[in-house]
């Protein structure tokens, strides 16, 4: 499969279907509390999605995925599936969206805290974010993508932190997965070079431990085998003429 350039009218849906991915992590926020289960995160923000936005949540039932967000809490590192366990004080939990509005799909994540949380914690989740905008602005036409991989790995490590390799960014629009695979490590230089009009996802993740996971029995939950604490940011990318543009900004980061 060929990498898809993206015409201006899908890329004004793309706009708004990142914009309203965007604006469901900014009306959970409130929600994310100690005593609150994922549950009940998964079931405001599905009907946040649907009724108040007339959009579909892209993950529910996308390759047997039972609910219609991931969250995962701690060490695990993506695709927590939402359960009955109550978030406690001290917990950090990546929400992790993907909306899809006229066919077309808007998909970012973001770390939160329950109540205050240790320093390492919060150390972690904000290397994580930043690891992110560094690769962010690697973006533009000509750039490879190793160039992207190569900016996360390089930060993430020199923090002491390590890089998960086994799930990556991707190609997005009309599919929810689509070429490229965007890896969180990498040498500067190799790889897909990107062209104007592409959209991709940067999601790394990023353990305070080893990089090593374990897959749980469902099937889709992956932990850090160390039981170390992970994070994860991720947002939907538009290669532009001069460099890119952000699809799934939130007003807390214009």
């Amino acid at each position: 499969m060929s990498i898809i350039i993206k015409t201006d009218s899908e890329i004004e849906k793309m706009r708004i279907a990142g914009k309203l991915a965007a604006e469901v992590l900014d009306y959970i926020k409130p929600y994310i509390v100690a005593g609150v289960t994922t549950n009940e995160i998964d079931q405001l923000c599905h009907d946040y999605i649907v009724d108040e936005q007339q959009a579909i949540p892209a993950p529910l039932n996308y390759k047997g995925f039972p609910k219609s967000i991931c969250t995962s809490v701690n060490y695990t590192i993506c695709h927590g599936i939402p359960n009955d366990k109550r978030l406690k004080k001290g917990d950090i939990i990546n929400v992790d969206i993907t909306v899809i509005k006229d066919g077309y799909h808007g998909d970012t994540s973001k770390m939160f805290y329950v109540g205050e949380v240790a320093p390492h914690a919060q150390r972690l989740c904000v290397i994580t974010q930043e690891c992110l905008m560094l690769a962010i602005e690697q973006v533009k036409p000509g750039c490879a993508l190793g160039d992207i991989g190569h900016a996360i790995q390089k930060y993430a490590e020199s923090n002491r932190y390590s890089v998960v390799r086994e799930f990556c960014g991707h190609g997005i629009g009309a599919k929810f997965h689509e070429e490229p695979q965007v890896l969180h490590y990498g040498k500067a230089g190799e790889g897909d070079v990107l062209k104007e009009n592409m959209i991709l996802t940067i999601e790394p993740m990023i353990n305070i431990g080893k990089r090593q996971i374990k897959m749980l029995k469902d099937g889709w939950t992956a932990v850090t085998k160390d039981r170390s604490l992970s994070a994860q940011w991720e947002h939907t990318i538009l290669v532009t003429a001069t460099g890119s543009e952000v699809l799934t900004l939130r007003d807390e980061e214009r």
